[in-house]
C-alpha cells in the first residue's frame, strides 16, 4: 500500500533539511524501513502451524515479557513489553513462542545487505528497523519512493517477510511515515505537504513523547502538532528542558539529524531480572558475581575500555536507582571491577526493599583518565536491548 500525503494550502512553510549538490540546495531523501511484527513474523514463517494465529514471542514464566506480538494477538491488547501473564489473560488462546535471537540476527544481517546495495549511509535502530539516506544512492535512482518499493520487494522475495517504509526529507517524518500504513505499507511525506501533515498529527505520535510527556502536554492544552507549534519556545524549554527545543523544531518539520552509519560505543552493560524479588544477601552476592562474569565477557567481545562502573538496581516497587564510581585506570579485569562493584552494592539499602533487577555496566570511554578519581556519583547509564540477559538461565525479557 502506497500513501502519499495529500497536497494542501499551507499557512506556514516548514524549514527543510537541505544538502548542497552542484552548487544547488536540495532536500535530503530519507527512508525508514521497519519490519512488520519481526520476531513473530519469523516464527510464523518457519512454523506454518502458527500462521493466522495469535502468538507472542517471549518466555512463558512468571516474569516473562512479550518481545513481539503477532497482528492476530494485538486486537486483544497484547503488545510488546506486556507481561506474558497479563497477555494470556487478555487472550486465552494466545500461543507463547520462545524466541530464537540468533535466527533473528541472521535475518537482520540479510536485510541489511539489501540496504547496502542502495546506500552505505545506514543507521540501524534495532534488529528490525533502520534509517537509510538515499540522497546519493548506488543505482542512481532519482526517486526515494522507487528505492523504497524495490527494498520492500527484495526483502519479501529473499526473506519471506514484509516491511513497512516511510519516505521523507528528515528522520522524524520518515519514521512516522513508516508506521502510518502498517503492515506492509509505504507512505511518502513530501516537503511541501509536511507542515499540514504535522499540524494534524497527535503529539503522542511525536518522537520522544512518551506517556508522561504526553500527559504534561495535554495539561498544557497540547494535543496536536498545530497546538505544539503555537507554544513559544521559552515555554517549551521551561516545561521540557532541552527536549522542548526538539519538540519546537519537530512541530515545524525541522530535523537536522544526519543518518549516522557508524556510532562510537559509549558503554557496555548487562542486566538480569530475578525470578522473584530478593533481599537475600547471599543470592545478591552470587548474582553480582555472575553479572561481573557477563560484563567481562561483553567488554572483551566489544573490545571496550572505560573508567566508570555503574550499578543499576530496580526494586520490587519498580523504583530504580543507579550508583557509579570512576576509576583512574581502565576497568577490564575482575581484580579491577569486583572491589568497585562490591563497594557500590554496599551502598544499596535492600533489607526492606527487595530487588527485582540488577544491572552492571562500564562507560566513560576516554583516551586519558578522568579528573574525578574513585568518587562515587549517581548517573543514568543506558542498558541496551542487546544487553538484557538472565545469568540464572531463567526466562528473560526483551523489549
Amino acid at each position: 500500500m502506497l500513501t502519499i500525503v495529500n497536497p494542501c494550502t499551507l499557512t506556514k512553510m516548514p524549514i527543510f533539511v537541505l544538502f548542497r549538490r552542484q552548487g544547488q540546495m536540495s532536500a535530503r531523501k530519507i527512508i525508514h524501513v521497519d519490519m512488520d511484527q519481526f520476531f513473530a513474523a519469523v516464527e510464523q514463517r518457519d512454523q506454518p502451524q502458527l500462521r493466522g494465529k495469535p502468538i507472542a514471542v517471549g518466555y512463558d514464566a512468571p516474569r516473562g515479557i512479550v518481545a513481539t506480538a503477532s497482528y492476530e494477538a494485538r486486537p486483544y491488547g497484547v503488545h510488546s513489553a506486556l507481561s506474558i501473564q497479563i497477555a494470556k489473560k487478555r487472550c486465552p488462546q494466545l500461543i507463547i513462542v520462545e524466541p530464537h535471537f540468533q535466527k533473528y540476527k541472521e535475518v537482520s544481517v540479510r536485510i541489511r545487505s539489501i540496504f547496502h546495495e542502495y546506500t552505505d549511509l545506514i543507521e540501524p535502530i534495532s534488529l528490525d528497523e533502520a534509517f537509510l539516506d538515499v540522497t546519493e544512492n548506488k543505482p542512481g535512482i532519482p526517486l526515494a519512493v522507487d528505492i523504497a518499493k524495490e527494498i520492500k520487494q527484495r526483502i519479501e522475495e529473499e526473506t519471506g517477510l514484509t516491511a513497512s517504509a516511510g519516505v521523507s526529507y528528515c528522520k522524524f517524518l520518515a519514521k512516522i511515515a513508516s508506521d502510518y500504513r502498517k503492515p506492509n505499507g509505504l507512505c511518502v511525506i513530501h516537503p511541501q505537504q509536511a507542515q499540514a501533515f504535522i499540524d494534524k498529527l497527535e503529539v503522542t505520535r511525536f518522537w520522544g513523547v512518551g506517556k508522561k510527556t504526553a500527559e504534561r502536554m495535554h495539561k498544557m492544552g497540547i494535543y496536536t502538532g498545530n497546538d505544539l507549534r503555537n507554544v513559544p519556545l521559552g515555554i517549551l524549554t521551561q516545561s521540557f528542558g532541552k527536549a522542548g527545543h526538539i519538540f519546537y523544531n519537530f512541530a515545524r518539520g525541522i530535523d537536522k539529524r544526519p543518518v549516522v552509519s557508524e556510532w562510537i560505543r559509549k558503554s557496555v552493560s548487562c542486566e538480569q531480572t530475578f525470578e522473584r524479588d530478593t533481599s537475600n544477601a547471599n543470592e545478591l552476592a552470587d548474582a553480582l558475581q555472575k553479572s561481573i562474569d557477563e560484563l567481562l565477557r561483553r567488554l572483551k567481545k566489544n573490545n571496550f575500555e572505560g573508567y566508570t562502573l555503574t550499578l543499576k538496581i530496580k526494586f520490587h516497587d519498580f523504583r530504580q536507582i543507579t550508583r557509579s564510581i570512576t576509576s583512574n585506570h581502565i576497568l577490564q579485569t575482575r581484580e579491577e571491577i569486583e572491589p568497585l562493584a562490591n563497594q557500590l552494592m554496599a551502598e544499596v539499602d535492600y533489607d526492606q526493599h527487595p530487588i527485582r533487577l540488577m544491572g552492571l555496566g562500564v562507560s566513560n570511554h576516554h583516551d586519558t583518565a578522568p579528573d574525578t578519581l574513585l568518587q562515587p556519583i549517581q548517573l543514568e547509564l543506558p542498558f541496551d536491548y542487546d544487553d538484557i540477559y538472565d545469568v540464572t538461565q531463567s526466562p528473560q525479557s526483551h523489549s
